[in-house]
């Protein structure tokens, strides 16, 4: 296990699998993250309203309530760095304003997602120490 932070950084999970979302959270949590997961677009939204700014996202592009093109939209408006982590192949095309946003497909290793997320910008620098 890695060294806990003083101050978590906290990441939002907005995925619609329950199995997947509640490996992500119990692996992130055990990695020293704040865990928010939200199941919905709708959800995702009334939280980032109500919550503190999270330091990053994890989202699935295809949910029940459709594709998170315009909530990746929202995050990056509020300089919210985000994994895109989706069944949905990229292969098959993503929308123009998600060609830069490292895209991951599942299933992925628990590994490869903790790396994706510490390769994104450096605002995020807090997850830097997870490593230590």
């Amino acid at each position: 296990m890695s060294t806990e932070l003083a101050i978590q950084p906290c990441c939002l999970v907005v995925e619609d699998q329950a199995l997947i979302a509640m490996s992500i959270e119990a692996y992130l949590e055990d990695e020293g993250f704040e865990v928010e997961t939200v199941t919905s677009i709708a959800q995702a939204r009334a939280w980032l309203e109500q919550a503190d700014t999270p330091k990053l996202a994890i989202l699935d592009f295809m949910l029940k309530d459709g594709p998170a093109t315009e909530f990746a939209a929202e995050l990056r408006r509020r300089g919210i760095p985000f994994v895109v982590y989706s069944g949905y192949p990229r292969a098959l095309g993503v929308p123009s304003e998600l060609e830069e946003v490292p895209w991951l497909e599942k299933p992925m290793g628990r590994d490869e997602l903790l790396n994706a997320l510490m390769s994104l910008p450096a605002q995020m620098s807090p997850i830097a120490s997870l490593n230590s």
